[in-house]
């Protein structure tokens, strides 16, 4: 492979980062990376792998692997951005698919529907070796780590929320009655559930190649140490009380048994549990997502100060000038991770001066 990305770089992309995780960083994390090299070689018959391919079986994992590796090819990593594959591609909550939904990305987006609608009391979820789609899942990561060992990081697939994947077997308006009607058979799902998303959590991370130098998953966050970023995106749709009973409990169990985790709050609506979520003293960071229609991220002032004033990093999704504008707002860009800048070569002058203007290692 001609991924340009040394033993020194990784180095500095696990010391960059563990500032990030420590809320020690001198200046905000900012991937960028420029697409256009020559990678040497023709392009492969496979496609790219996303959300829009993610579920056509007719090319082997290694052909799927071996057009990555040629997309790789094509690209510089600068600032605090490294090698890697987002597995987002098998959609968000793909822990559905697993237990038996079926995914279906007619739209272009990957969604999961039931196969048959079931009564509460009889759901039960468990693990199923010979799953299509997580075998497929397995054997990308397996020929992954047999092509690139460590040198490019393989992201965990989306496994999505617990009440999220639960809302996918029960239909969101049934789930809603259900948390007033029969909370102890939601609480049983819940603990199901959370005990199948660490096994699958677990395995894939086995997965990875013995010299991999850490992990990531959709946001694009390295991790030296096991890391996530969590959701329920469901949580939308309830008051706290029943957050605090269905969705924080669960959190803070995850939040024990992964080190390193990010919560990912999408949406005025979970702005109701912000305080909530402010209290566990090992959740390292959360992400905001305003969503869309709503005004964009620097208009949310209070959110960040109110993130660093907890001492929560955080991660954000704007432009170079808006993330100007949020330093200023704040006071501190030290714990934010930048969503990233994507450019061609000819842009390459412009993002040094971009990098260097807030003070990020170049290379």
């Amino acid at each position: 492979m001609a991924v340009r990305f040394t033993s020194d770089d990784w180095a500095r992309i696990c010391e960059r980062y563990r500032a990030f995780w420590n809320h020690t960083s001198p200046t905000p994390l900012i991937p960028v990376t420029l697409t256009g090299r020559d990678p040497g070689r023709p392009q492969p018959a496979a496609p790219v792998l996303s959300q829009q391919t993610a579920l056509d079986l007719s090319f082997s994992a290694e052909a799927m692997i071996d057009r990555l590796d040629y997309e790789l090819s094509r690209t510089e990593f600068l600032g605090d951005a490294f090698p890697h594959v987002n597995m987002d591609c098998f959609g968000p909550g793909v822990l559905a698919a697993f237990l038996g939904a079926v995914p279906d990305n007619r739209t272009g987006r990957i969604w999961f529907h039931p196969r048959e609608a079931l009564p509460l009391s009889q759901l039960h979820f468990t693990y199923d070796p010979e799953n299509i789609w997580w075998n497929r899942v397995r054997d990308l990561y397996r020929a992954a780590a047999e092509r690139w060992g460590g040198e490019v990081i393989m992201g965990m697939v989306d496994l999505g929320g617990i009440l999220d994947v639960l809302a996918v077997f029960r239909g969101t308006e049934n789930l809603l009655m259900d948390l007033y009607d029969e909370p102890d058979e939601v609480h049983r799902l819940v603990d199901e559930l959370h005990e199948l998303w660490m096994r699958y959590y677990t395995e894939l991370s086995g997965l990875r190649a013995p010299d991999c130098p850490g992990c990531t998953d959709w946001s694009g966050i390295f991790s030296e140490r096991p890391s996530y970023i969590l959701q329920s995106d469901f949580s939308y749709m309830i008051g706290n009380d029943l957050f605090r009973e269905f969705v924080l409990g669960d959190l803070r169990r995850f939040i024990r048994e992964i080190p390193n985790t990010i919560y990912h709050m999408d949406g005025p609506g979970e702005l109701r549990h912000f305080d909530d979520l402010l209290k566990p003293e090992d959740l390292n960071a959360i992400q905001w997502v305003p969503g869309e229609g709503n005004p964009t991220q620097e208009h949310w002032p209070e959110v960040y100060t109110k993130l660093a004033a907890a001492g929560k990093g955080t991660q954000v999704f704007c432009s170079a000038e808006d993330l100007d504008i949020i330093g200023r707002q704040t006071g501190d860009l030290h714990p934010v991770r930048h969503s990233g800048i994507h450019s061609a070569p000819d842009g390459r002058e412009d993002c040094m001066a971009l990098l260097n203007s807030f003070g990020v290692p170049v290379c």
